[in-house]
């Protein structure tokens, strides 16, 4: 498991284009809810920093059109490149989620189906990290797995890591760094039976 996880920057930066491919072949838009959701919290024009950006569509191109100002971050420099070509005008970061720190707060802050790539220990330590990066009122959305453990998937072939914390823990981690949970959906048969958390960092700090 742990040279699984150690894999996933790799494996994404090899198969970057084939991922892009298959995720373009995708018709249905199985994110817009939760994203609606999500921009129903931020202030028009707000800015946005997507955590595990990837290419920049369809999740960052979707909060553009609604006239959010998105920042990317991504540990492939090929996503990176794509993201870069796809919308030129906005700011893509080559960078490691796990030790960012761009000094600098943002309206909202997601990590989509990219946070839970990380193992036990490293999730742990994204939710400062998280608290950083957000301005006080900000939401934060990210998808997790159902229950604490740890598996494997594929993508072509290649294995694919996958990690939880329990659902209790992530309450507790929110609220230690200053999230209040809006909402939890465990396995959402609405969204293809992802996980879902969207937080709100407290104003009251």
């Amino acid at each position: 498991m742990t040279a699984a996880s150690e894999q996933i920057i790799d494996l994404y930066e090899r198969r970057a284009h084939e991922w892009v491919g298959d995720r373009s072949r995708q018709k249905v838009f199985i994110e817009k809810a939760w994203l609606d959701r999500f921009c129903a919290l931020i202030k028009p024009g707000g800015t946005v920093l997507d955590l595990g950006c990837g290419p920049g569509k369809p999740m960052a191109a979707y909060l553009l059109a609604k006239g959010f100002d998105v920042c990317g971050v991504d540990s492939s420099p090929t996503m990176i490149s794509l993201a870069r070509a796809n919308f030129s005008e906005r700011q893509w970061i080559i960078a490691d989620m796990r030790t960012l720190a761009l000094r600098r707060d943002f309206d909202g802050v997601m990590a989509w189906d990219s946070f839970f790539h990380l193992n036990h220990t490293s999730q742990r330590k994204m939710f400062p990290i998280f608290g950083a990066h957000a301005r006080l009122g900000a939401p934060l959305l990210f998808t997790s797995g159902p229950h604490c453990g740890e598996s494997i998937g594929s993508f072509r072939s290649e294995p694919l890591y996958h990690a939880s914390l329990a659902p209790e823990e992530y309450r507790s981690l929110l609220g230690a760094n200053g999230f209040s949970v809006i909402e939890a959906k465990t396995e959402d048969m609405d969204c293809a039976g992802h996980s879902v958390w969207l937080a709100r960092r407290d104003e009251d700090e």
